[in-house]
């Protein structure tokens, strides 16, 4: 606990009129709004505050040019894998038509040796 405070009630409102009469003078010894200083330190404040809106109005447009170079160049590599994907499904499809053209030519050429065969054999027995 705190030390007990001597001072009396006297002494307690004489400081807070002394705060409050200071405060009043401080405001009473404020320029006007028309004044030169206040009207140079106003536009200051402007010529901060526009120089700060083009900055993040600059970082926002370097941030939409980059979201849409990202964007331009993820559709490119999405259009270069489906085209590799497609040409490798048509190799792989004229690769399954080859194969299926030769499986075709070899059972056709076994199916007219088992024919040659058999006209020779019949051929023989008479």
């Amino acid at each position: 606990m705190g030390a007990f405070d001597y001072r009396n009630f006297d002494d307690r409102r004489q400081n807070s009129q002394n705060a409050k009469a200071a405060l009043l003078e401080k405001f009473k010894s404020r320029p006007a709004l028309d004044d030169p200083e206040m009207i140079a330190k106003a536009k200051a404040r402007a010529e901060v505050s526009k120089a700060r809106e083009d900055r993040t109005r600059e970082r926002e447009r370097a941030r939409v040019e980059a979201e849409r170079k990202a964007a331009e160049e993820k559709r490119l590599r999405e259009e270069a894998e489906l085209k590799a994907q497609i040409e490798r499904e048509e190799a792989e499809a004229a690769a399954l038509a080859a194969r299926k053209a030769q499986e075709t030519e070899e059972r056709k050429a076994a199916r007219d040796a088992r024919y040659a065969a058999r006209k020779a054999r019949v051929k023989i027995k008479r």
